[in-house]
């Protein structure tokens, strides 16, 4: 799944361009345009490094149609309204861990070289909400994944209206024993092959939908 954000006029209505593996394309509203990181890639940048398989973007890989999407181009597949339902109704047990674990590193982001002691004092208090197993968290995950935020951060405050950046979701999650994956035998740990989301291109007006 391919996810493009253009930089937009400061203040009007922000978009992602989602085409989702399944060749359907939708737009996803979020907040006001700006030159601070969007919430949505936030999100993606951290559900991405934490290999979090149940949150947005994980939900709306399977097929997870929210309200603020707006369906553009490309057939839906059969029955997609009953399997979103479904997939909804998992999701809203499962969406408040995502939630916190994304404040969670954008917290840890705002420090300058956060040790490992300053990221488990935060995970304790920032985490709380979670059950014990939902809050257990590697540090130096962590720690990467903050840097990562801090990265595309900079990259999205250099843009210029009318560019955009582009990430793609990995096809399946990453397993290496950390929030919502499972533990492989040791030795046995590897990464999906994904390209990565270094890349800045002219943004081209899409008239294949407007706002909802």
């Amino acid at each position: 799944m391919r996810v493009t954000f253009p930089r937009l006029p400061d203040h009007e209505r922000a978009y992602a361009v989602v085409e989702r593996d399944d060749g359907a394309v939708y737009r996803l509203y979020g907040g006001r345009a700006g030159p601070g990181l969007p919430h949505d890639i936030m999100h993606f940048v951290v559900e991405r490094e934490l290999h979090i398989r149940d949150g947005i973007w994980g939900g709306i890989a399977s097929g997870i149609i929210f309200d603020s999407m707006q369906h553009v181009s490309g057939r839906r597949p059969p029955h997609a309204r009953d399997r979103c339902r479904e997939l909804l109704a998992a999701f809203r047990s499962r969406g408040l861990r995502a939630e916190v674990l994304a404040g969670f590193v954008q917290c840890v982001a705002g420090l300058d070289h956060p040790s490992d002691i300053q990221i488990q004092t935060l995970a304790a208090t920032k985490l709380s909400v979670l059950p014990d197993a939902d809050a257990d968290v590697e540090p130096a995950e962590v720690a990467a994944a903050a840097q990562a935020l801090q990265v595309e951060a900079a990259r999205w405050a250099r843009l210029r209206v009318g560019e955009e950046l582009s990430y793609d979701w990995p096809r399946t999650a990453l397993r290496r024993g950390v929030p919502g994956g499972s533990s492989p035998r040791r030795g046995t740990a590897r990464r999906d092959r994904v390209r990565k989301p270094r890349i800045v291109r002219p943004y081209k007006n899409r008239k294949r939908g407007g706002p909802a």
